[in-house]
């Protein structure tokens, strides 16, 4: 499969990944906690967060991340 594919949901990962950064924020939380929170590296975090970075994620990821913010 290659690598360049369109990539059709762009900015909803974008919105996700800045909604996902307002709520840790709002709870007080560094990137490091909620990583670990979530069982994920900070640097996968921190790419989720990045406006500037479309990088998708998986459901396990999202709903790791979901429960941390619970």
């Amino acid at each position: 499969m290659s690598k360049n594919i369109e990539f059709k949901n762009r900015d909803r990962f974008i919105e996700l990944g800045l909604t996902i950064a307002a709520l840790r924020k709002m709870q007080g939380m560094s990137q490091e906690q909620l990583a670990e929170k979530a069982k994920i590296s900070r640097s996968h975090l921190s790419s989720i967060e990045a406006p500037n970075i479309v990088r998708p994620f998986s459901l396990e990821v999202f709903y790791n991340i979901a429960d941390a913010l619970y």
